[in-house]
């Protein structure tokens, strides 16, 4: 499996260590900032993106809705992004992307609780993330554990990270994020006991 992905680019190897590179890089960098994602106080603002390029290459649209969805923007209508102007990202857009919008801070005159929620499936995200939290709590095993770790790195990705003014009271995100972080630690806890002393996999 390791020489494939070195073969396709998605690691490089060096005296028997293997580094993630290209997407697969891309992808651990975002899902570090899904699991502590940084934050600003919300003023009530948005964040809006119309597009205006036109006569663009499918390969160019597909990479403006790939990036819009990475950095947690939701299409209102064709051509019209939206957030809540409450997210500090890491890295800027690629310019090939940025270039095919204008981009503005607004201020939407329908109420911002009932834009949020037709803009994003928040309950489904909400049972989804509850679903995990009691999977955390019988993820036995490395394998199993793995399989739950990645769903949950997975959700975390499509957490659209709205500020607190627009969540339901008994938003699950919070406590996914630090359930999370603390699986995490005991599940690399186990891995290292596993790969050094070559024991039995742990039970969890």
């Amino acid at each position: 499996a390791l020489s494939r992905m070195a073969a396709d680019g998605e690691i490089s190897a060096d005296n028997g260590t293997y580094r993630l590179t290209g997407r697969l890089l891309g992808r651990a960098a975002r899902q570090d900032e899904s699991r502590t994602p940084t934050t600003r106080r919300w003023t009530g603002d948005w964040d809006m993106a119309v597009v205006t390029a036109t006569g663009r290459p499918a390969s160019e649209r597909t990479a403006l809705r790939r990036a819009m969805l990475e950095l947690h923007l939701a299409q209102a209508r064709e051509g019209v992004w939206l957030r809540p102007a409450n997210l500090v990202h890491a890295q800027p857009l690629p310019r090939r992307v940025q270039n095919q919008c204008l981009w503005f801070e607004s201020r939407p005159s329908d109420d911002p609780v009932a834009l949020a929620r037709s803009l994003w499936d928040l309950d489904g995200w909400a049972a989804q993330a509850n679903r995990l939290l009691k999977a955390l709590d019988h993820a036995d095993g490395l394998a199993k554990g793995f399989m739950v770790s990645a769903a949950v790195l997975r959700h975390l990705l499509a957490d659209p990270i709205l500020p607190a003014e627009l969540l339901p009271d008994d938003w699950p995100g919070p406590e996914l994020r630090r359930r999370y972080e603390v699986f995490d630690a005991g599940y690399r806890a186990d891995l290292r006991d596993y790969a050094l002393n070559g024991a039995e996999e742990p039970a969890g």
